[in-house]
């Protein structure tokens, strides 16, 4: 299954997340962290798990 916006823009929203969801969701991670397409499950399930509602709809478009 095709993903909804490409990999490119994926990345980006992952990074803009990392930044934004930071103390909420990731503060064990280094905010300038240089992430990769493997690094999306793991940022989409943070969100999921600490996002709150935001979170959840922003980890349906990083892994859909």
């Amino acid at each position: 299954m095709a993903s909804a916006i490409p990999d490119a823009q994926r990345l980006e929203l992952a990074r803009k997340v990392l930044q934004d969801f930071h103390a909420q969701c990731f503060w064990f991670m280094r905010e300038d962290a240089e992430l990769s397409m493997d690094d999306l499950p793991a940022i989409a399930r943070g969100l999921r798990l600490n996002g709150g509602r935001q979170g959840f709809l922003l980890a349906a478009q990083l892994c859909p």
